[in-house]
């Protein structure tokens, strides 16, 4: 069987490096890369999944898996990959043969490593995995639309609540015109109520006043100081609260 070439982009390629697609940007999540040809010729497996992951657009050829390509030696070899510096690939996860993740990092020594981006090739598609502010950015973006949406219908449906149309209002009079009084009904209301009159007993005598009361001036002497002054004496002012009338109280 064949084995798939392990040289990089340039050597794949006739026309030279100046044929190679440029260096990919941070923002690739709109496209998506599917070479049929290379899946019907070679299975995608941990072992050639990055040969056919260079091919993509998103495949770096300044990273360090590219020079050790050259080299001949495995491009995901992290034995060779710790010793060097820079930008590199690495199988991150595998679930063959649908699954593959591959993280794009920053490596500046054997132990410290930066995360830069993620690819994932699903059944033989690569996709570049969104970062996760844009991620937040996009859902947020989706709830202000829905939740700004939600405010417009409310609105619009409290526009129309106490509006009447003219139809409704004509409608209204014309009930309201319909609706005559009984004078019957009312003149038996009133025979009802006198006769519960009757029953009642008279109301008590309001008790007297406490020795040094003095009744508070009304508004109506305050207003007529002439009266005052000729040296007449008024008579008490009713009191609001004691001199109610007859009580209505029913008898038991």
């Amino acid at each position: 069987m064949a084995t798939p070439p392990v040289a990089g982009g340039p050597a794949m390629n006739p026309e030279g490096p100046t044929a190679v697609a440029p260096t990919p940007g941070t923002d690739m999540t709109g496209i998506c890369f599917k070479d049929q040809l290379w899946l019907n010729t070679y299975p995608l497996d941990r072992n050639l999944v990055f040969d056919y992951f260079a091919l993509s657009p998103f495949y770096d050829w300044t990273c360090n898996n590219e020079q050790l390509r050259m080299r001949s030696t495995h491009p995901l070899d992290l034995s060779h990959l710790s010793k060097m510096t820079g930008t590199e690939y690495m199988l991150y996860e595998v679930m063959e043969p649908h699954l593959f993740v591959i993280r794009k990092q920053k490596r500046d020594s054997p132990e410290k490593v930066t995360p830069m981006l993620t690819y994932y090739i699903l059944d033989g598609s690569i996709y570049q995995a969104p970062q996760l502010c844009n991620v937040f950015a996009a859902r947020i973006s989706r709830s202000l639309y829905h939740i700004s949406k939600a405010f417009t219908i409310a609105a619009s449906k409290l526009e129309k609540i106490g509006y009447v149309d003219a139809d409704e209002s004509a409608a209204v009079e014309s009930k309201v015109a319909k609706e005559t009084i009984d004078f019957k009904e009312v003149k038996r209301v009133d025979h009802i109520l006198a006769s519960l009159q009757r029953k009642l007993p008279p109301a008590p005598p309001p008790p007297p006043f406490p020795e040094g009361y003095v009744p508070p001036a009304s508004v109506d002497t305050e207003k007529a100081p002439e009266v005052q002054q000729s040296g007449e004496v008024q008579p008490p002012p009713v009191d609001p609260i004691i001199d109610q009338g007859p009580a209505k109280r029913m008898k038991i």
